[in-house]
């Protein structure tokens, strides 16, 4: 055994039942209703907590007696923010206490209350699908996926299309960034149709028919207004851009990657004047609270490559932002702070703590981040490392990113991709955080796994049609082994084999002595159908097969535990391993 102390900081074991040998999560003890909540060890130098939350940014009306705050008379509380700090817990507060396991309806609502913790959930969008949610560190880590129609590309009905992809894939909100078509009506269809939040960056629609030039304040308030009665949940609001950061970005070498903050930043060079957003941005308030819609702070000035990140531009937005947050709580509304989209590893921690002490640990929505610029079409995994570490190190929500990110518009597939490698992320830190309950997911499959149950394997994966479809590639029958080692190299098989260990014996994960292989699913097949390795005809037999058409019997006769000699075994798995892979290689496309 080592010498070595492990460093526990008392978290909770993210395993309900302390499965395993594992001693547990290295993270701090858990801090609900304190300023850490969930948090990662500080490493040396980082930015402390803020000892401020908006509890200390209440509207000048209200008065605090007898250890309690009081609105005035006539006051009717709207946002899940007034409620909280009156004490009451709402419907939407008891379903997120539903989602979220470990939190009880009362602490949800002081999550809320203290401004560490949003619920997105426009008073219109209550009232058709939506399944309220929480964005907060005190909550599961969160995704969002990004769509919208272009002027050179998809529409309306492929937008709620993917929208209904992103839910099946995990999306917990979604934001509408169309640019072209019907915005009007694709916003409109989006928001009948999704149980998610819906968010989007109204300067958008704002510009639609005028250059940026021409944007007022009352364009400004009517689009807000339109969109908040549309049902939308959340606005990225670019108010932090200001005129005195600009120069900052002369020596940038991608100077603005934000929409949003480009075109502000050209309308205050054409006039002269501070950004509007931010000017008005009481007038702004106004207008969100009416409808509960909650602030999603944005970033207009977020780097663009790893050689901008954590420079003068980035960090003085930030400061804004968080002036901007104060000024939000102090008019009722929830908000969360948008974050830097490329950021070299070794910086993350930081940005995520400094957030946190500037913005009173108001939730941080980061895109990402990229830590390498080098991999087009493979940011989804670039970006899908940064956000890893961003949420260990305290975002509550990680925007996904895409393999067409700088190159196109995403597609359904990509729209898939994204989610996946974020739900990866977002689950790897809350399991590394400690979160209760967290790690349940990973014990079951590995118990299934163990087990060499291989229909409880599948069930239990995130994307059930991969799993399967490539495990049938090249093995297609469930037995005791696959095809990496095949039967006399099986370290599982023979774990599980060896009475004195408790692999594989978990109850309720054996598997049946003879199992029935199922026939591929479309799913599954179009998998493998993508993928090249097999002949069509491979295929179909495989989407047709039953335990029969693979056996010939009613016993599948490469099974170790129905054949047993295991020399024979060995005998059949190779024979059917040859003939797939001299198919395989006769049916692939040409490259």
């Amino acid at each position: 055994m080592t010498d070595f102390q492990i460093p526990f900081r008392g978290a909770h074991n993210p395993s309900s039942t302390d499965a395993g040998t594992t001693p547990g999560s290295f993270a701090n003890a858990a801090d609900i209703g304190g300023p850490r909540t969930f948090s990662s060890p500080d490493t040396p130098g980082m930015p402390q907590p803020s000892d401020k939350t908006a509890w200390d940014f209440m509207p000048d009306d209200w008065t605090f007696s007898d250890g309690r705050w009081f609105a005035p008379d006539g006051f009717k509380p709207v946002t899940q923010l007034d409620h909280a700090r009156l004490g009451i817990v709402t419907p939407a507060m008891k379903r997120v206490a539903e989602r979220e396991k470990h939190l009880t309806p009362e602490q949800v609502r002081g999550e809320v209350a203290a401004g560490r913790m949003i619920i997105p959930a426009n008073l219109v969008h209550l009232g058709y699908e939506l399944d309220p949610m929480c964005i907060g560190r005190a909550g599961l880590t969160k995704i969002n996926a990004n769509m919208g129609a272009s002027p050179v590309s998809s529409g309306t009905d492929e937008e709620v299309e993917k929208l209904k992809w992103a839910e099946r894939w995990g999306a917990d909100t979604v934001m509408d960034l169309s640019t072209g078509g019907d915005l009007d009506a694709t916003r409109e269809a989006i928001l009948r149709n999704a149980r998610v939040p819906i968010g989007t960056v109204p300067i958008y629609s704002m510009i639609i028919g005028r250059s940026i030039e021409d944007l007022t304040i009352d364009v400004i308030l009517e689009t807000l207004r339109h969109q908040a009665e549309q049902g939308v949940d959340y606005f990225t609001i670019h108010a932090g851009v200001a005129r005195a950061h600009l120069p900052f970005i002369r020596q940038r070498l991608i100077g603005i990657v934000s929409r949003g903050g480009s075109l502000l930043a050209k309308w205050m060079l054409h006039h002269g004047q501070e950004n509007p957003m931010y000017t008005h941005f009481e007038a702004i308030c106004n207008v969100m609270r009416e409808y509960d819609v909650s602030f999603s702070l944005g970033d207009g000035l977020r780097p663009g490559g790893l050689a901008d990140a954590t420079d003068a531009a980035q960090l003085g937005e930030l400061d804004r932002l968080a002036e901007l947050t104060e000024r939000a709580w102090k008019k009722g509304c929830q908000v969360m702070v948008e974050g830097p989209g490329h950021v070299p590893l070794d910086q993350i921690e930081y940005n995520m703590k400094l957030q946190r002490r500037l913005c009173h640990g108001a939730p941080f929505y980061v895109l990402g981040p990229l830590v390498t610029d080098v991999f087009p079409g493979y940011d989804h995994i670039t970006s899908a490392i940064g956000a890893t570490s961003a949420g260990f190190h305290g975002a509550a929500m990680l925007c996904y990113v895409t393999p067409k990110e700088h190159l196109g518009l995403p597609k359904k597939d990509d729209v898939k991709q994204g989610c996946i490698a974020y739900k990866i992320a977002a689950h790897a830190a809350d399991v590394a955080l400690g979160i209760p309950g967290a790690r349940d997911w990973d014990d079951d499959l590995t118990r299934a796994r163990a087990a060499l149950n291989w229909d409880k394997h599948f069930e239990l994966a995130f994307d059930t049609d991969t799993a399967r479809a490539l495990h049938d590639e090249d093995l297609d029958v469930d037995t005791d082994f696959c095809a990496m080692c095949g039967h006399d190299w099986c370290s599982v098989r023979i774990s599980k084999e060896i009475v004195e260990f408790e692999s594989g014996k978990a109850e309720g994960f054996e598997r049946e002595r003879v199992v029935k292989s199922p026939a591929l699913t479309p799913e599954q097949q179009e998998v493998l159908r993508s993928r090249g390795n097999l002949a069509p005809e491979d295929i179909h037999r495989l989407a047709g097969k039953t335990r029969e058409a693979v056996s010939g019997s009613s016993k599948a006769s490469c099974h170790s535990d129905i054949v047993r000699d295991e020399g024979e075994a060995f005998r059949v798995q190779s024979e059917k391993l040859l003939v797939l892979r001299r198919k395989g290689k006769q049916g692939a496309r040409p490259r």
